[in-house]
């Protein structure tokens, strides 16, 4: 039912401030130019830290969803209390529902399933009818890569084993994260039947990780290359430090550890049977370089084609914020969720 593709073998972001805000998401229409290089912008406000706008802060949203989840704490995996969803599903439409897998950011480090940091659309989702499965997953603090990936995997076997349960079409699954959310469902869109990253062991191995669509909202792409791409620019210059989150998520500097660091770069899993993708970061992101997205864009578009990639720099935004938080944006999102959902 789903094509695999042959496991590639290596020898093988973002903190938040607790004071700052959680960025809203958003989307775009057909790509403008690209940046080529990394923005020049003033510094954030913490120049030692990868700093995600915190939601109900400045350039933030107040609310993740104004209704509460259909279903609360769903357990997708039974390996730690981290390994949970919660399930919305429509008030309209026509089940079985499509459903869209949320996972949010913060830095591999912090943020949760019931504010969806990063992200915003859970209404507009609903009102388009589709379901809403939002993820929380093992953070850095509690186990090192690839968990992330193996969770993000098991919540969508999960979801796949029991549609029928719940009312969801099981060929029919979108992943939509921001920031370190960002990264991982991009990894969800390239690493299709990628054996070493499945975590098959969580349960329900039977079933398939592939997802059908993905929206990247500013996620880190490649790791090593982050430092170097913000030289000499008025953004910090720290993802190879120990302390970095990038670092933190992989129990090691990053530098030390290439071969595994090479394994969380969805762009080292690319073939021409993954997921379209809608991409979409600030072009003043001081976190994660712009062009690491534009990378991942035309390397996708490369191998898929680029009638199934759509990429967008938002002109002055940064880590998130309002610009991704309009009407219009989030529709446009959802229109590119429906060309590939329904």
């Amino acid at each position: 039912m789903f094509n695999k593709k042959i496991s590639i073998v290596f020898t093988m972001g973002l903190t938040i401030l607790a004071a700052l805000s959680l960025a809203a998401c958003g989307a775009g229409t057909a790509a403008p130019a690209a940046d080529t290089a990394a923005p020049t912008p003033a510094p954030t406000t913490a120049s030692t830290t990868n700093v995600m706008p915190q939601k109900g802060g400045p350039g933030g949203t107040s609310t993740f969803a104004s209704v509460s989840p259909s279903f609360t704490d769903l357990a997708y995996a039974e390996a730690s209390s981290a390994q949970k969803l919660d399930l919305y599903l429509p008030t309209s439409g026509s089940a079985p529902f499509p459903v869209v897998v949320m996972v949010h950011g913060g830095g591999f480090m912090m943020g949760d399933k019931s504010d969806g940091a990063g992200l915003s659309g859970v209404d507009q989702l609903l009102e388009a009818g589709y379901a809403v499965a939002s993820i929380n997953y093992r953070l850095s603090g509690e186990a090192i890569y690839p968990a992330q990936i193996n969770d993000a995997k098991a919540a969508v076997r999960f979801l796949r084993a029991n549609a029928g349960e719940y009312q969801l079409n099981p060929d029919k699954i979108g992943a939509w994260g921001a920031s370190a959310g960002g990264n991982l469902v991009s990894l969800l869109g390239t690493t299709c039947g990628v054996a070493e990253l499945e975590g098959a062991e969580l349960g329900n191995a039977d079933q398939s990780s592939c997802v059908q669509a993905v929206v990247d909202w500013f996620g880190p792409i490649d790791f090593l290359k982050m430092d170097e791409q913000f030289a000499g620019t008025s953004c910090p210059v720290n993802h190879n430090d120990a302390s970095s989150p990038e670092s933190k998520l992989v129990g090691a500097p990053i530098q030390d550890v290439p071969d595994l660091v090479k394994t969380t770069n969805p762009m080292n899993y690319i073939t021409p049977d993954d997921a379209p993708f809608f991409i979409e970061n600030g072009t003043a992101d001081c976190n994660i370089p712009p062009v690491q997205n534009k990378d991942l864009a035309d390397a996708l578009s490369a191998v898929i084609g680029a009638d199934k990639v759509t990429y967008v720099p938002l002109e002055g935004a940064g880590h998130g914020g309002a610009q991704f938080g309009t009407d219009e944006n989030l529709q446009l999102v959802i229109a590119f969720l429906d060309k590939y959902l329904k």
